[in-house]
């Protein structure tokens, strides 16, 4: 099966959160099929150099640095590093998040903290970090990953569902606030994508694998790669007009 390619990408510097491995990686990997330079961060040294040289290796323009998210001043000097690097950052896709589980009666102050600061709060400071960049350029979009685990009440996560929450109604904000700016802020809100953390914490057999698709209007295994085609069009100039918007990709499951 052919998939539609974005001439109007080419060239483009792309920086992505959480891209060293699942979501994160396949968004990563579209972008560099699309010809941009791609800045991507992580926790997971390994698997972020690995497919950095993976990629390099193939003819891309790819940087990884390791950066955890929640130590926002390290998150703004890797998006001052890519542009020293790559150029001006003309999409952002906030990726990075942790679907960690627990008992709500389980989760105290520090614990909660902790979920918005690696599922929310870096979403606004790598949106406010490269605003300057796309003013400058003319354009710009930015993408962030929420989930449809909050649409459905997440009671085994809330702190999560809470932060996916809070990440629609930051999209639209930020759609305000930078539109005159001609940059674009959308969302995607994935729904039961078959990462291999998934299948190892969530779902471990193929017997719950096949029991969330045959919940889904559309009786496929949701992957990694749905979701990057989705961030493809909403970084192109395809979808011009389009901010202030979230898209879901879940198969019809909610």
């Amino acid at each position: 099966m052919t998939f539609a390619t974005y001439p109007s990408l080419a060239g483009r510097v792309a920086f992505i959160s959480g891209g060293a491995t699942g979501i994160g990686s396949e968004i990563v990997r579209a972008f560099v099929r699309n010809d941009c330079r791609v800045a991507f961060v992580d926790i997971d040294d390994k698997a972020g150099r690995r497919l950095a040289t993976e990629l390099n290796d193939g003819g891309g323009q790819v940087v990884f640095i390791r950066t955890d998210v929640t130590d926002i001043e390290a998150l703004r000097q890797s998006i001052a590093q890519t542009r020293a690097r790559l150029g001006p950052v003309a999409v952002l896709v906030n990726n990075a998040a942790n679907d960690e589980r627990h008992a709500v009666a389980a989760v105290d102050v520090d614990y909660w903290d902790r979920a918005q600061n690696v599922n929310l709060r870096h979403h606004f400071f790598a949106a406010q970090a490269v605003h300057p960049h796309m003013r400058e350029l003319g354009y710009g979009s930015i993408i962030n990953l929420a989930s449809i685990a909050w649409r459905r009440g997440g009671g085994e996560f809330a702190a999560y569902a809470t932060a996916k929450a809070g990440i629609v109604g930051l999209t639209r904000a930020l759609a305000r606030a930078f539109g005159p700016d001609n940059i674009r802020v959308n969302a995607i809100e994935p729904g039961a994508v078959m990462t291999e953390r998934q299948q190892l914490l969530w779902y471990r057999s193929q017997a719950a694998v096949d029991e969330i698709v045959q919940r889904q209007s559309l009786k496929r295994t949701l992957l990694g790669e749905e979701i990057a085609r989705a961030a493809l069009f909403l970084a192109a100039d395809d979808s011009r007009m389009i901010t202030k918007q979230t898209l879901t990709v879940d198969a019809g499951l909610r």
